[in-house]
């Protein structure tokens, strides 16, 4: 048959991965990765405004539980049942930011199959977005592994809740070696994208927390009255210019005009409040040290080396379990199976049933 040789010469166009960052790492392997990128992410965020806020949290849920090794693809499976995107904290994670990163994938395959990491396509496209919607420029250094190991109890012990006191928000930052205004500044994302009902119903049911500005807790109090029926109400985060990247975030906060009980902790802690001044009345410093913060977050705990699967040992995953599927099922179903691999098969591979 003609499908072994084509199986077989998979393998042998695997690439070995460099365990160095570099801002031109996919200059030689991907000259049109840039290109590819963004023209995807100008395609699906000018269709589906809600992408960019979409990714951006993706990224950060991603890079804060473990480092950016896009783990967050990987899927619970019979062999890893609690994988992180099935944690409570990631169970709301939009659809539109797993899509975006499937597309771009896709599209890479097509240009130089088996070089990207899925890892690096949501740091450059989660910038990429960000400067599309009105945001800084920002440099993403390039050559992440992708994790082999997805473990929703790392999230709960590393993420930062809306819960939180301001005190365990900083310490969780700090962990991480990011400062006070790191912390400020990486809030400043909630300028743009919304947040459900379920996260500030507390503040506005049974009675309302009079921190809250009165016409928006009213406002919400009526938008979210049937919240238990239908659990996607959301209200933007930023009732003045929901879709554009700004430092309205910051002065809505100082007016009582955040969601969440965090945003109004933010606006009063001692330690934030000067920034978040700071921000409202300076966008040019907000974006400065917004930029400064997302490179650091970029790189953390990545995986190069021999530390993370990449794509070698991704594509390596994939084609073996396709061509278990070959001798299990026959060519149809195993070829089908390769070419929808996705994000070169870690969450296809983690889920595959076998007959």
């Amino acid at each position: 048959m003609a499908y072994y040789p084509i199986l077989f010469l998979l393998f042998l166009t695997l690439p070995f991965s460099s365990a160095k960052l570099s801002l031109d790492y996919y200059k030689a392997t991907c000259p049109d990765f840039d290109k590819i990128v963004r023209e995807n992410v100008y395609t699906k965020q000018s269709a589906v405004p809600a992408t960019a806020p979409g990714l951006l949290r993706m990224f950060f849920h991603d890079c804060i539980t473990d480092g950016c090794d896009a783990s967050i693809f990987i899927s619970s499976s019979a062999y890893n049942p609690h994988a992180e995107r099935d944690a409570d904290l990631n169970l709301s994670l939009s659809g539109d930011a797993f899509d975006i990163v499937s597309k771009i994938k896709n599209a890479l395959e097509l240009s130089c199959p088996g070089i990207v990491s899925c890892s690096d396509i949501v740091a450059q496209a989660t910038r990429d977005l960000v400067k599309m919607v009105g945001g800084p420029y920002y440099k993403v250094r390039l050559g992440r592994k992708d994790s082999k190991v997805s473990d929703a109890k790392r999230v709960d012990a590393n993420l930062p809740t809306t819960k939180m006191t301001m005190n365990q928000i900083i310490d969780k930052f700090a962990v991480k070696n990011l400062t006070i205004r790191d912390m400020v500044a990486l809030t400043g994302a909630h300028t743009i994208g919304f947040t459900h009902c379920k996260e500030f119903i507390h503040r506005i049911y049974p009675i309302i927390d009079p921190t809250l500005h009165p016409k928006l807790a009213l406002g919400l109090r009526q938008m979210c009255q049937n919240y238990t029926l239908d659990t996607s109400m959301a209200a933007f985060n930023d009732v003045r210019s929901p879709s554009t990247f700004d430092n309205a975030f910051f002065k809505n906060i100082l007016k009582g005009l955040g969601l969440l009980t965090t945003d109004y902790l933010l606006s009063v802690d001692p330690r934030t409040r000067p920034i978040v001044e700071e921000y409202a009345k300076d966008q040019q410093a907000f974006f400065i040290d917004f930029a400064k913060a997302m490179e650091k977050v970029s790189v953390l705990g990545v995986k190069t080396g021999h530390k993370g699967e990449g794509v070698d040992a991704g594509r390596k995953t994939l084609v073996a379990t396709t061509i278990l599927l070959f001798v299990l099922s026959g060519p149809v179903k195993a070829l089908t199976y390769l070419m929808e691999g996705g994000c070169h098969g870690l969450e296809r591979a983690a889920v595959a049933k076998f007959p």
